[in-house]
């Protein structure tokens, strides 16, 4: 049997050049003593791979060029030699970026038994749904009646912060881009505030009509303007929780740090920095709150999905060009 998969052929300076990400065929061995083999059914692409093409080690080691990249997918056991999973297991997985992967055991999870969709184990009760329930009640601590901020609002996991803030009672303004993104967050209850054609002061000012009483809590998916507008808006005592950055991602220089902030100090803020791994003896917590209302239609996630296994580096690309409303995903013909 053939895996076809992606490597990276050379570490990219800013965005990515299409031409960097190469599309090789091998043949794969005999399956070794507890190993699995799967069929791909989705693939995640997340911003967070772009650190990972840097060709050094953050919180996560890099891709090694010339090697198969990796990423979040669900996939169907063709093929195991490892009791524990049998052939026609659904699993969650680690060897995406490829259509089968011959994987150990040990990182290859079944699905929970639970009415919903395959894929939402790729967005909103996988990685980011759990990025954002972490953030918004471990980090920031949200409590209800909090005025709470979250930029990249209509993202995989801006968009159930937001909803999962307005469960506990809380007033919340979505910052986002594109017209429809920013009327899916005012279904949803949310005060919608655009960021284009804005700078910080603007952006700020905008946030200050739509949360007038100030700023409690802060959820900081993109820095940039977007952290120095809501600097300026944050009550004493205000929490931010930084999950990420993603303004600075392509970044070819190193990023000016916002001009406000003395606002940390003046206003005596908490302001920290998490990464969802070293939270997760918690994922049985956040799926016994948030999996009952994704299985009930309570929660409105939106996907947008990529066809075929050719499409995967458009796909990635695109999340920095806000191409994405919610999760972005890439479905394998099977």
């Amino acid at each position: 049997m053939q895996s076809r998969f992606y490597t990276l052929t050379d570490y990219p300076q800013g965005l990515p050049e299409r031409e960097l990400f190469k599309l090789e065929t091998e043949d794969l061995p005999e399956l070794g003593p507890g190993e699995v083999r799967i069929r791909n059914h989705w693939l995640s692409v997340d911003p967070y791979m772009r650190g990972r093409m840097n060709g050094v080690r953050t919180y996560v080691e890099p891709f090694t060029l010339g090697k198969p990249m990796e990423g979040g997918a669900i996939g169907e056991v063709i093929a195991s030699n490892d009791e524990r999973l049998k052939e026609g297991d659904i699993v969650n997985h680690m060897g995406g970026w490829r259509d089968i992967a011959q994987i150990p055991a040990e990182g290859v999870h079944p699905l929970p038994d639970i009415q919903v969709p395959e894929q939402a184990y790729l967005g909103v009760l996988g990685m980011p749904g759990m990025t954002a329930w972490t953030g918004l009640n471990l980090i920031a601590e949200c409590r209800t009646g909090d005025n709470v901020l979250v930029s990249a609002a209509s993202g995989a996991v801006g968009s159930l912060v937001v909803q999962l803030a307005k469960a506990k009672g809380c007033h919340v303004v979505g910052i986002a881009g594109a017209t429809h993104k920013l009327a899916w967050l005012e279904s949803l209850g949310v005060e919608p505030v655009s960021y284009r054609d804005r700078n910080a002061h603007e952006l700020s000012d905008a946030i200050r009509l739509a949360c007038p009483e100030g700023i409690d809590v802060y959820f900081e998916n993109v820095g940039g303007i977007c952290l120095e507008a809501a600097l300026s808006q944050l009550n004493e005592g205000a929490r931010i929780a930084v999950c990420g950055m993603i303004g600075s991602y392509n970044a070819k220089e190193p990023t000016p740090g916002p001009s406000n902030l003395f606002e940390l100090v003046a206003r005596k803020v908490r302001m920290q920095g998490f990464i969802v791994a070293d939270h997760w003896s918690h994922y049985p917590d956040f799926l016994k709150e948030v999996a009952p209302q994704v299985a009930e239609g309570k929660l409105d996630y939106k996907e947008t999905v990529k066809e075929g296994l050719e499409s995967t580096p458009d796909a990635f690309l695109e999340l920095f060009e806000g191409g994405n409303t919610g999760k972005m995903l890439v479905k394998l013909n099977q």
